[in-house]
């Protein structure tokens, strides 16, 4: 953070935090973001993160009111950028049914039962976990941090908010030229990547991603948790799949399934680690709430409401969404299970792969019970849209902890800004489905929703068991000896460009450390990264918002 950071104490009532204008500007935030979110994650099969974007947005709009201060600026993006994260788990899930039966007959009040209790699930957990994730293992959560420090910065201005604005600016004029030209109907000029053609064939998407903020978020989060994360790519493309079949070990499909099943396996792991080393001996203070008179769960709120709301989420599992009851309680733990998988792979990343947790607890109902296709997906549904909201919920609480907000703000910004995610990405799914029709979903033409393919194709099953076993075991082994697995498993899983082009951040941040500690200690690369990420990310939203307004005006 900023060298002042230390020095500012934002000792702001909660009332002057948790405001109406606030409130009114966050869900208003919420459904134009949830809806281009929808569009864009249907479409390209991508979601960038809004945190940096919304909060110069909410900067903005406050700053207009007058008397605005940088804590309620916190509460009101942290509510416009929940909506995102809903229709991202959506979008990544629901659509898979379509693809497999075209004449399946999802009704909109059990589609919005799933996506509701999803949202319902992912705040009760992070409410929960808050403390443990935030305040004690303070991870870096790389898109918080730098969030909070466009905020103090951009509040504080001078020299420092001009070379924060400065490299926001160069990254957005970067990712225009990559990725917006074709808006105005002209090529770009910036290819998106370097990809090396003889490795492609091999099955290897071996290259560079021209990417500002995947290099930013190398930087932010620094060489050891990156350096895992490559180690991890390495052994999934080189030694699993290109080694695997240049000796003949097997064949290019099975590495394949070998590759995502083994970083799978290792992610759950992790999870399962957190469950046994962290939660589980925290067990009492963090779940107490929920049955205390008087405890306050880790400085969010009284929780004792939580376990009837859970009765009432099984309930509506069961019952309106049809997956029976064994299904549903699968479901609620396993979004126990994965919002912690979701805030430690946020934490030390700055990615949520939501559709794979997802795809994870589908698996895991399927081999206990008898459940039908649609209802599969509803389970993975359930769980991405919990996870999304988890990582989103997580990356607002860090800037909020840096920022001294109160938590207690966030969470019912958090609330508000899921809920009107709940209704406005089941309008808006519906409004696609009624006006394009089922086969839309996986045409390549239209919304080729490759997450949602993902989720599809694993419905039968993990592809390769044994290696998920392996990885799973390898996962809460190393978490508990306090190795970084959840990166490792990452790299493993993720395709190798994204990983490579992220050990450039954290390479330059070593060279920088060991060169020049003076500019290092002042913050000044930590600036400039900030920027530079949300540069990439705010174009990346406003890109996303035109193509959904023009793909909706064509309906």
């Amino acid at each position: 953070m900023s060298e002042n950071h230390n020095k500012i104490k934002y000792a702001v009532s909660f009332k002057d935090q948790f405001t109406l204008r606030g409130m009114i500007i966050g869900s208003a935030g919420a459904a134009v973001l949830t809806m281009s979110s929808m569009y864009v994650a249907l479409k390209m099969g991508a979601l960038p993160w809004p945190i940096i974007f919304v909060a110069l947005v909410s900067m903005f709009c406050l700053k207009l009111f007058g008397n605005a201060n940088i804590n309620e600026i916190n509460v009101t993006h942290t509510a416009m950028s929940a909506g995102a994260m809903t229709a991202g788990g959506l979008a990544f899930t629901i659509p898979g049914i379509y693809m497999l039966n075209p004449e399946a007959n999802l009704s909109m009040s059990v589609l919005f039962a799933t996506v509701f209790g999803g949202v319902l699930l992912g705040l009760i957990f992070t409410a929960l976990i808050y403390k443990y994730f935030i305040v004690m293992k303070e991870l870096p959560y790389p898109m918080g941090q730098a969030a909070a420090e466009t905020l103090i910065v951009g509040d504080e201005g001078g020299k420092k908010a001009c070379i924060l604005f400065s490299s926001l600016g160069l990254a957005a004029v970067f990712t225009f030229l990559r990725d917006g030209m074709t808006l105005i109907n002209l090529r770009n000029i910036i290819p998106q990547s370097f990809m090396n053609s003889g490795l492609v064939s091999k099955g290897i998407l071996a290259g560079i991603w021209l990417s500002p903020m995947l290099v930013a978020v190398g930087y932010i989060i620094g060489p050891v948790f990156i350096g895992v994360w490559f180690l991890g790519a390495i052994i999934g493309d080189f030694g699993i799949v290109l080694s695997g079949t240049s000796f003949g070990f097997w064949d290019a499909e099975t590495a394949s399934s070998i590759k995502s099943s083994l970083g799978i396996g290792l992610m759950v792991g992790t999870g399962v680690g957190i469950i046994i080393k962290g939660i589980i001996p925290k067990a009492k203070e963090i779940f107490g709430p929920m049955f205390s008179k008087d405890a306050i769960s880790q400085g969010i709120l009284n929780m004792r409401w939580a376990p009837i709301v859970l009765v009432i989420i099984a309930f509506i599992l069961t019952f309106v969404c049809d997956m029976g009851i064994i299904a549903s309680i699968v479901t609620i733990l396993g979004v126990w299970l994965t919002t912690a998988m979701s805030s430690q792979i946020v934490g030390q990343t700055g990615i949520n792969p939501m559709e794979v947790f997802g795809i994870i607890i589908l698996i895991a109902a399927k081999a206990v019970t008898s459940m039908g296709q649609t209802e599969a997906f509803l389970v993975a549904a359930v769980v991405a849209i919990a996870c999304g909201l988890a990582g989103d919920v997580m990356n607002d609480f860090k800037a909020g902890h840096i920022l001294h907000s109160n938590p207690i703000a966030q969470w019912l910004g958090e609330c508000i800004g899921g809920l009107v995610g709940v209704f406005v990405s089941v309008g808006v799914f519906y409004v696609l489905l009624t006006a394009y029709g089922p086969t839309a979903f996986g045409n390549p033409e239209l919304f080729n929703a490759p997450q949602a393919g993902m989720v599809a194709a694993m419905v039968g099953g993990i592809p390769h068991l044994t290696s998920f076993i392996i990885g799973l075991i390898l996962g809460c082994v190393l978490y508990c000896v306090n190795f970084p697995v959840m990166t490792l498993g990452l790299g493993v899983y993720l395709p190798f460009y994204l990983s490579a082009t992220a050990f450039l951040g954290g390479a330059l941040k070593f060279i920088i450390e060991k060169a020049a500690p003076t500019w290092n200690k002042k913050g000044t690369g930590l600036i400039i990264a900030s920027g530079i990420l949300g540069g990439e990310a705010v174009i990346g939203v406003i890109i996303a918002l035109i193509q959904a307004i023009q793909g909706m005006s064509a309906i």
